[in-house]
């Protein structure tokens, strides 16, 4: 099973853009999606954005990943 997670570009350099992602900044490369820009949200899988994601979707679905961090915290 593969798990991509939504994360927003923050720069663009090149072919490689560094990301936020829930807080966490990180490098990736955009090789896949060569045409997205600044502000928008990818999904990112293996340091690789593989694909546009809609804003909403993408704040959704970090919520939900920020909910079970801290369901597991508490076990």
């Amino acid at each position: 099973m593969c798990l991509a997670i939504p994360a927003q570009i923050i720069s663009i350099d090149g072919e490689n853009a560094e990301a936020d992602i829930g807080g966490v900044r990180k490098n990736i490369g955009l090789m896949l999606t060569p045409n997205v820009k600044v502000g928008d949200y990818v999904l990112l899988h293996a340091g690789y954005s593989i694909g546009k994601v809609d804003a909403d979707e993408a704040q959704e679905t970090l919520a939900l990943f920020q909910e079970l961090a801290e369901v597991s915290e508490i076990r």
